[in-house]
C-alpha cells in the first residue's frame, strides 16, 4: 500500500511559523511568533481532526 503525508506550512514575511505534519498529528511553531497559533489550532478538536481526515481524501 501507498503512504501519503501531509505537510502544512503557514507562512508570514517569508518566514515558516507553524507547520502541521500529518506524521506527528498536531500544529508545530516553528518560530516564537507561531506558538499563538499552533496552541490555539491545537485547541480546536474541529480543527485538527479536519487536518488529519485531509491525509485520507
Amino acid at each position: 500500500t501507498e503512504r501519503v503525508r501531509a505537510v502544512t506550512r503557514h507562512i508570514y514575511n517569508r518566514e515558516e511559523n507553524v507547520r502541521f505534519d500529518s506524521d506527528v498529528g498536531v500544529y508545530r511553531a516553528v518560530t516564537p511568533q507561531g506558538r499563538p497559533d499552533a496552541e490555539y489550532w491545537n485547541s480546536q478538536k474541529e480543527v485538527l481532526e479536519e487536518t488529519r481526515a485531509s491525509v485520507d481524501r
